[in-house]
């Protein structure tokens, strides 16, 4: 079906296409992703399990070169554990200034591993030279992170790589979203957290999102918000990796994605501090000696970026929006819109 008003309002709302049937054109299909099946994922109980677990994915993967995306963070640093002598990606943006101490953990772990650590040097001059390749294989405007995910897959493939080893599952498997987790929520409340950018903001024609809140609804203002976020949060992020590397034609794996929790994460345990505490033992026992590094998001300078961006000219988005209220991720997702929309109907 096409419907460029309800995909507008989608991107916005969610910062994907949630509906699979929907399209912005004829002239272009959005891709959704293709998930593993529960049924064919290992469950763990404890970091005994997996260790064995994790170490059971790369045992299956030894006839490939693999490379490593590596930050500073817990959930890389601890697949780098598996992966001692093997390459390693490490993104770095404004000359290394940006972020300096992520930088210098990846360099640290990187090193500590006995990885070939190769840096992924992005600057803004080269994402929209790239930009229209993901969006044309995604059929959609994309995340902020899917150029340089790209980037770093094609440099990864000159190098003879031939399956890069992500840990982006690590939040959504054991308890990362720490802030999302913080607190039980109610209707209302959670729907104004979960929204990226409100579409009646900044469109001229906005679609109601309501319809995805309203699935996960039951009784009087209330929400089953840890199975959305579950579905809906998930859905989202593992698209992002998996459309970067499909249009980079390189084959990726991340381990904690092929992991199911086999019982409900412990709330308390994480509102008390110990965010993805499965992991933060598997950590401790590769990493004995080394405190366990506190999550930071995937480097992106955006805000620097559109710091002095005065918004989209096209005739779908308002001409009041309070650019000086967005974020940097906001504004990207407003000016990527309008790149994409530029691509599939020029004005």
């Amino acid at each position: 079906m096409i419907d460029k008003n309800f995909c507008l309002s989608s991107y916005m709302a969610f910062r994907y296409i949630e509906r699979d049937d929907m399209d912005f054109s004829a002239d272009i299909t959005h891709r959704p992703i293709v998930r593993i099946p529960s049924s064919e994922k290992t469950i763990v109980h404890n970091s005994s399990d997996t260790d064995r677990a994790i170490q059971n994915v790369f045992n299956n993967l030894q006839n490939e070169k693999l490379g490593l995306l590596l930050s500073g963070g817990m959930d890389s640093a601890t697949l780098a554990s598996y992966m001692k002598g093997k390459d390693a990606y490490t993104f770095r943006f404004l000359g290394g200034t940006f972020q300096k101490e992520e930088l210098q953990r990846a360099e640290h772990f990187a090193a500590y591993n006995k990885m070939n650590l190769h840096y992924v040097d992005i600057d803004w001059e080269k994402i929209p030279s790239i930009l229209g390749v993901v969006m044309q294989s995604k059929g959609a405007p994309v995340h902020s992170i899917e150029p340089q995910l790209y980037l770093a897959a094609k440099q990864a493939q000159k190098d003879g790589i031939t399956r890069l080893i992500i840990g982006d599952g690590s939040d959504y498997v054991f308890g990362g979203m720490d802030k999302l987790l913080s607190r039980d929520w109610n209707y209302s409340d959670w729907k104004n957290r979960f929204i990226y950018l409100d579409p009646a903001l900044v469109l001229i024609q906005p679609e109601d999102i309501d319809y995805l809140f309203k699935r996960y609804s039951h009784g009087k203002d209330e929400i089953n918000w840890l199975q959305m976020m579950d579905e809906v949060a998930t859905e989202e992020s593992y698209s992002s990796y998996e459309n970067a590397f499909y249009a980079a034609d390189i084959p990726y794996t991340d381990p904690y994605d092929k992991l199911l929790l086999g019982e409900p994460l412990d709330l308390a345990r994480i509102r008390n501090g110990e965010s993805k505490y499965v992991i933060r033992e598997l950590f401790h026992s590769k990493y004995p000696d080394i405190p366990v590094p506190e999550k930071l998001p995937m480097p992106r300078p955006v805000d620097a970026y559109f710091k002095d961006w005065v918004g989209p000219s096209r005739p779908e988005f308002r001409k009041d929006i309070p650019m000086s209220e967005l974020t940097g991720n906001q504004k990207w997702q407003l000016w990527c819109a309008e790149q994409f929309l530029n691509m599939i109907d020029p004005a």
